[in-house]
């Protein structure tokens, strides 16, 4: 099954690391525009490796020259980089704590079960990774992959390695995040044997993985003397516990703009051939009112907002091809009949289609509709981790822009080298 190793990163140097809040970035594909300006102002943030603000060989020079003047500086010992973050909900006092650790996982092709997916991948966006990390032989962030331990195995060590942290920070979210290392022997060599029986859900980072999979493929295609133990045929990620109580997804809301012959009376009036309308007094609440109820969701129009719920008897006649665990969530019920029979958006074309975008925020996509940039806004409840679990399991995938694992990672803590000299053949042996 899944085969990890420790790693030994490249990280900022001791004199720089004081300042890691002014170091750490968002990842490549949350950050913001406005983000990434005030990022490149700092001639040393993490951005620049992760990010390039230029192209993809001014990031591998910057990398050579912060190597050479001690920027950054490889850690002399393999480890286990244990990572936790610490965070709020909105409306809720209790502090979160999401525990997890960062080492190298072997790329598994899709085809061997290994390493699952929930989502597809845009090429434009793997292609960009792929060129990045054959110019850098770098991991600049680590994407997030989810294992099951009912048991909570290897928590204990986690706990015990994060009372002496190596970095504590708070981030773009006003997530604390708190990084520290295990490098005894024993102690790596359990975590490596405890992960490999297991199947890993990759949970955020598909275009990083795909990534590090055609790099892969590219590398061993052009090496006579390939052996599988080469740097290029590992990734980073960092690993969380389904089973976790503090394994949170947030709810991703479609919003429609621009749609020709857009009626909003119309829209409702086709609404009801499949749904039950219920109009809400108070829109603000509209997230409370569907909460957990299956093929629920919430309408934002500028006349108000409406409660909608699937009629039963209309289930059946779904033509969409899928599995029946696919054809009953939620989100493929929205796609199907709010979106293609109502919208007239068919599914084909759903993915590319310029009336079509996401937003996570309740509140923008209420501002959005009552400023006019949005017809109308289609509020969603959050995906389970038992739904991925299924999906993941029946080989299909989510719709698009169904789950958003929170909080995001961060890049900029850690920086994973897959060059050869530098990855070393030998990988891990007692210290």
């Amino acid at each position: 099954m899944a085969e990890i190793l420790p790693i030994r990163p490249w990280r900022y140097s001791p004199a720089l690391s004081k300042d890691i809040d002014s170091l750490v970035a968002p990842l490549f594909d949350v950050v913001s525009t406005r983000q990434r300006k005030l990022l490149y102002e700092n001639p040393l943030n993490s951005i620049h490796l992760s990010v390039p603000q230029r192209d993809t060989d001014a990031a591998a020079s910057l990398l050579a020259d912060w190597k050479a003047r001690g920027i950054l500086l490889q850690d002399q010992l393999y480890g286990i980089y244990v990572y936790y973050q610490y965070f709020r909900l909105h409306g809720s006092p209790h502090e979160y704590c999401r525990k997890g650790f960062i080492a190298h996982v072997r790329a598994y092709p899709w085809d061997e079960g290994i390493i699952l997916r929930h989502e597809n991948t845009i090429p434009d966006a793997v292609n960009d990774r792929v060129t990045l990390l054959e110019k850098t032989n770098l991991h600049a962030s680590p994407t997030h992959g989810l294992y099951t331990d009912v048991d909570f195995s290897l928590e204990p060590l986690m706990d015990s390695a994060i009372a002496d942290p190596i970095y504590e920070t708070e981030d773009y979210q006003g997530v604390r995040d708190v990084l520290a290392v295990i490098q005894d022997y024993e102690v790596v060599t359990r975590f490596i044997r405890f992960m490999a029986d297991k199947k890993i859900i990759l949970a955020d980072g598909h275009h990083r993985y795909e990534g590090s999979l055609q790099y892969r493929e590219r590398s061993q295609a052009a090496n006579a003397q390939h052996t599988g133990q080469e740097g290029y045929n590992f990734h980073l990620m960092y690993f969380t516990n389904t089973e976790a109580e503090d394994l949170v997804i947030l709810p991703t809301h479609r919003v429609v703009r621009e749609l020709p012959g857009w009626d909003a009376k119309e829209f409702v009036k086709s609404i009801a051939t499949y749904f039950h309308i219920k109009e809400v007094d108070d829109v603000d609440n509209l997230n409370d009112v569907i909460a957990g109820k299956p093929w629920t969701f919430g309408l934002l129009l500028p006349d108000g907002g409406y409660r909608i719920t699937l009629k039963p008897e209309v289930f059946p006649a779904m033509t969409w091809r899928f599995p029946e665990l696919i054809k009953r969530l939620d989100l493929t019920v929205l796609h199907y009949f709010i979106i293609e029979k109502v919208l007239g958006i068919p599914g084909k074309d759903q993915r590319s289609s310029p009336h079509i975008s996401f937003d996570r925020s309740f509140s923008d996509c209420l501002q959005l509709v009552n400023t006019a940039k949005a017809q109308v806004a289609i509020i969603t409840n959050e995906v389970s981790i038992d739904d991925v679990k299924g999906v993941c399991a029946s080989g299909y995938t989510l719709p698009q822009k169904s789950t958003y694992f929170y909080p995001k990672a961060i890049a900029g803590l850690l920086f994973s080298t897959i060059r050869e000299e530098e990855f070393a053949s030998r990988h891990f042996e007692p210290f």
